[in-house]
């Protein structure tokens, strides 16, 4: 069979209404010939016998991280919340709901660094808390392999819209002072995306202006104010044009317009379509709670119910982009969060978001944040970075409904992206990355995956296997008190299945098991 008739196969068999849940896709080992004496229907048969050989053409690749969204702001996962979320419980339905995956870190830089590179950010020069722009510098090495340089090496478009938060090389005057204006280097592009638009890091921190690739889109003439919660924002230079909220509706607009362009057929040679990869990092919930007007109100839950409300519409122009784009069975979508979220369960009797909008927190019978997992955003508790994780790619063999209780993690991105692209991951890269595409088609790994570091803001360990859980710390290493600080005793030991909100310390009574999962935890950090 000539080549292009192998892509027009391939393209019907990810066509909208074309849906395959056999995995056989990735073997190979037979070839077929074309011959013009054919007949159809022999010719049909044929390519029916030799089917599992066939290898369906690399899928596009969408990666969405929401920005401090918690696993209870989703109705695929909270079904008590008051929170509309169509769009994402669309997504939990027409893929595969992870219900115990974890963000790398409980805090914004070092999980954006877990996700790319497939490496625990303990692992780095960064060991607690999160990069401050323009004063640090870009924590991604330079020889160090991310998901789009991999991707790119292996023949995709990549693009990434959104948050970056990794660190910039800033032009700097003879006295050192950052300038904004000039163009800057050591971002996106040089970790492996042809083409960026969006913000250095979170949208409460300078500068107050779009980036694209290498350059600010504007000047940054004047000088935001400070500003309280919900609408949070640190002062700081800021082009007068910039408005918070209009972001996310203009992630939308430049996500779908990439999608769009990366799957509009070449005139010159419509066969030669290259898949593309788009990372899109999101700038919500995460404060600013800066709702476009036309979502204030659209909840009964306050600024951040109504921010929640946009935050899954604009998944929902992402995922329209990507059905209109004709290849939406062949697209594996993975979307996550970042971390939990950082708003508060409060007791009945205190002040809450709805009584007060510049309070961080719900009363319980109002709405969880985080579900019924203990702490918030920054805590080794679960509520830090237990996280909502939907996967999504028909074509690839993840079923409809499908419910993966596997402990899974960030940095396990890169490994599946590898797989579903079939090609190995480089040596020496994505150290602790394993795959999760067997999870997500209803199958068991072939090797149990070991167990899976949580850490905190302040850098306290955890370790999860099967339904333990210890922290190697005598707090929350976070946002809630008592902090601790790591390897300080006494530890603390959870069973998740039987104490899913950690109230029971059980480090007395299970010595044994404590002592071997600190072992392991010993074993995985020092090896790095």
């Amino acid at each position: 069979m000539s080549i292009p008739c192998l892509h027009a196969l391939q393209a019907r068999a990810a066509s909208p209404g074309r849906q395959s849940n056999d995995s056989s896709f990735e073997m190979t080992g037979h070839s077929l010939r074309w011959s013009p004496r054919m007949k159809p229907l022999t010719l049909f048969a044929l390519l029916f016998a030799f089917q599992p050989a066939i290898t369906l053409a690399k899928p596009n690749i969408v990666v969405i991280l929401a920005d401090d969204m918690g696993y209870g702001d989703v109705g695929a996962l909270n079904p008590q919340s008051k929170i509309p979320t169509p769009h994402l419980d669309g997504l939990a339905r027409s893929g595969a709901t992870f219900l115990d995956a974890h963000s790398g870190s409980a805090v914004c830089t070092p999980t954006r660094y877990g996700l790319l590179t497939g490496r625990y950010c303990w692992r780095s020069r960064l060991k607690s808390g999160v990069l401050f722009p323009p004063r640090d510098k870009p924590l991604i090495e330079d020889d160090r392999p991310t998901i789009a340089s991999y991707l790119k090496d292996h023949g995709y478009q990549t693009a990434m819209v959104g948050k970056w938060h990794l660190g910039i090389e800033w032009a700097r005057n003879a006295q050192g002072k950052v300038i904004f204006d000039e163009p800057f280097t050591n971002g996106p592009i040089e970790k492996g995306f042809e083409q960026w638009f969006g913000i250095a890091a979170s949208l409460d921190m300078v500068p107050y202006v779009y980036l694209r690739d290498h350059q600010a889109v504007a000047k940054c003439t004047t000088t935001q104010k400070a500003i309280g919660f919900p609408k949070y924002v640190r002062s700081g230079p800021r082009d007068p044009d910039f408005d918070p909220g209009d972001v996310l509706d203009d992630l939308a607009t430049e996500a779908a317009a990439f999608i769009k362009k990366a799957t509009t057929p070449d005139k010159q040679d419509p066969a030669a379509r290259k898949p593309y990869f788009l990372y899109m990092p999101l700038t919500g919930p995460h404060k600013p709670v800066w709702p476009h007007e036309r979502f204030v109100g659209k909840t009964k839950l306050g600024p951040y119910g109504d921010f929640i409300y946009q935050v899954d519409y604009t998944v929902g122009v992402v995922l329209k982009a990507i059905a209109d784009s004709g290849q939406g069975d062949n697209t594996l979508v993975i979307y996550t969060s970042d971390n939990g979220s950082f708003m508060y369960r409060r007791k009945e009797g205190q002040n809450h978001h709805l009584a007060d909008e510049k309070d961080q927190g719900y009363r319980p019978s109002d709405h969880s944040a985080n579900h019924h997992w203990r702490g918030t955003k920054a805590d080794v508790w679960e509520g830090g970075h237990r996280v909502p994780f939907f996967v999504r790619w028909a074509a690839g063999g993840v079923k409809p409904g499908t419910r993966v209780s596997r402990v899974t993690c960030h940095t396990d991105i890169f490994a599946t992206i590898a797989a579903a692209a079939g090609e190995p991951v480089p040596a020496g890269a994505a150290q602790d990355s394993f795959s999760f595409l067997p999870a997500a088609r209803g199958k068991a790994d072939a090797t149990p995956r070991p167990g899976v570091i949580n850490h905190s803001a302040s850098g306290i360990f955890a370790i999860r296997r099967g339904p333990w859980k210890l922290v190697a710390g005598n707090g929350s290493g976070g946002r809630q008190g008592p902090r601790g600080k790591p390897f300080q005793k006494p530890y603390h030991l959870y069973n998740l299945a039987d104490d899913p909100g950690e109230t029971t310390n059980l480090i007395e009574g299970k010595a044994g098991i404590a002592a071997e999962l600190e072992a392991e935890l010993t074993r995985i950090r020092k090896a790095n």
